[in-house]
């Protein structure tokens, strides 16, 4: 059995609504839109996303599922 791990491909910030990219070019976050710049985020994690997926899996089960 081999696992993936998966990155986020974009968050929003629930205070102020910064959206923000995921940019495998330059590793790291870019924003889309800026929001407010004194804000402290708070990303839209709901725990919904789950990072680590089985790649050899055929039950098209989530790992999330498997636990």
């Amino acid at each position: 059995m081999s696992d993936l791990l998966r990155t986020p491909e974009r968050r929003t910030c629930e205070r102020c609504g910064r959206v923000e990219r995921h940019d495998d070019d330059i590793g790291g976050w870019r924003a889309e839109r800026v929001g407010d710049i004194h804000c402290i985020h708070e990303w839209d994690i709901d725990g919904t996303f789950v990072p680590v997926t089985d790649a050899d899996a055929t039950s098209g089960r989530t790992a999330l599922e498997e636990c």
